[in-house]
This record gives structure tokens, sequence and C-alpha cells, in this order.
């Protein structure tokens, strides 16, 4: 089949308008709902690995009722934050992390966790996907955040070729123009869930099927 040329600002476009009727990305969710801070869009995102945003959302709605600020948190019983945020995968391990994320903010930044790349990598458990996520959602910075379905439908498109998410964020870097990198995770979670998934993607419902190269597909609805 004859592709038209690929375009990221049309993709972008058609993406934007097939991912109105889904929920929204957890994050991006949680901000509209008024947690706009670094250090809750921060413990939500770390909550969120490897866990499905229908259990981040409660999850962190559940935890923020009660502690919105790292004093907040420290102040809980270690037994209580441990079961406010049980259900997410590892939460034990999350729990640590983020208590620790806590104390640091409060003795190394007067509670308030600045906007700052180096800083939040250097957090536990706090990796590239979250670090630019929450700086892009909260502080407005112009940040890619490659998850598996960034990857995963860049490079089915063709837009780049890579082998890993990090490769990914390294090429995003250097091709997505800057209006684009905040976006572009807000977009394609759940176009790569709903539409763009792993296997037996839904290409015949699909914007951009004319144009994309369906890298790796090998069966589609």
């Amino acid at each position: 089949m004859h592709k038209h040329p690929f375009s990221i600002s049309v993709a972008l476009d058609d993406v934007r308008a097939a991912v109105a009727p889904f929920p929204r990305a957890a994050l991006f969710e949680l901000y509209d709902e008024g947690y706009q801070t670094v250090f809750e869009l921060l413990l939500a995102c770390i909550i969120s690995i490897r866990t499905r945003d229908e259990t981040t959302l409660p999850v962190a709605r559940r935890l923020f009722d009660v502690a919105r600020q790292p004093a907040d948190l420290l102040d809980l019983p270690v037994e209580d934050f441990d079961a406010l945020i049980q259900e997410s995968s590892f939460y034990r391990t999350k729990a640590m992390q983020m208590r620790t994320i806590a104390r640091r903010a409060m003795d190394e930044h007067a509670g308030e966790l600045p906007c700052d790349y180096a800083t939040l990598v250097s957090l536990p458990g706090v990796g590239a996907k979250c670090a630019n996520l929450v700086l892009g959602i909260a502080c407005g910075h112009p940040r890619v955040a490659v998850d598996v379905h960034v990857h995963r439908v860049t490079n089915r498109w063709g837009y780049v070729c890579t082998a890993s998410p990090d490769a990914t964020l390294a090429a995003l870097e250097g091709l997505l123009p800057e209006r684009y990198r905040v976006e572009v995770n807000r977009l394609l979670v759940p176009f790569g869930k709903h539409i763009c998934s792993g296997t037996a993607p839904r290409c015949s419902a699909c914007p951009v099927q004319r144009m994309c190269a369906q890298v790796g597909v090998v069966s589609h609805r």
C-alpha cells in the first residue's frame, strides 16, 4: 500500500482527536484535578511504575487526601502509609523510596522539590521517564517522557528506529519539536492503550494508518 509522507504535526493532530473519548494518562489527570506540585506528581509517578492507571489514580488520590506535603507524609505511621498505597505494585519498596524523597525534600529543599532534572533523578526510584514527565507537567519544561507506549508507537510509525526507550528518548530529543515534547506522552499513552496496542493493533481504526510504516506489525485488526 502506498503511504503518505510522515508528518509528526499531522500525526499528533490526528491522534489528539482519536484519543479524546478515552481516559487521560494518570499524571495529566491528576494535574487537572489540582495535584500540581513536583512532590505530588513525582509520588504519583512512582506509584504508577508497573501499575495500571486504573489503580494508580485511586491510590494517589487516597494518599493525597491525607498527605500532599512532605511533612504530612513523614507524619504518617509506616503501617498507615503502606496501607494507603498497597494496591500499587512493589508498594513496600515504593513506600521507602517516597519516605526518603519526603525527608530529602524537607532537609535539602525546605519542603518544596525544585524543577531541576539533576535533583529529581538523584532521588530513589526516580528515572528519566518520571523526572521528565514531572518537569513537563508540573514545571512546563519541554521534556520528553518515554514509556512503553511512546517507544512502541513512534517506532511503529517509523518516526524513530530504536531498540530501547532510552534510545527513543535520545532520538526524540533530536527530532521532536519542543511544542510537542510534553504532549507526546499525554497523547500516545491512551493511543497506545486503545488503538496502537502492543499486539493486534487496531490499524483499521487508526487515523495515522495512511502515514504509518507499520514497523513490526505482524497482525492487526
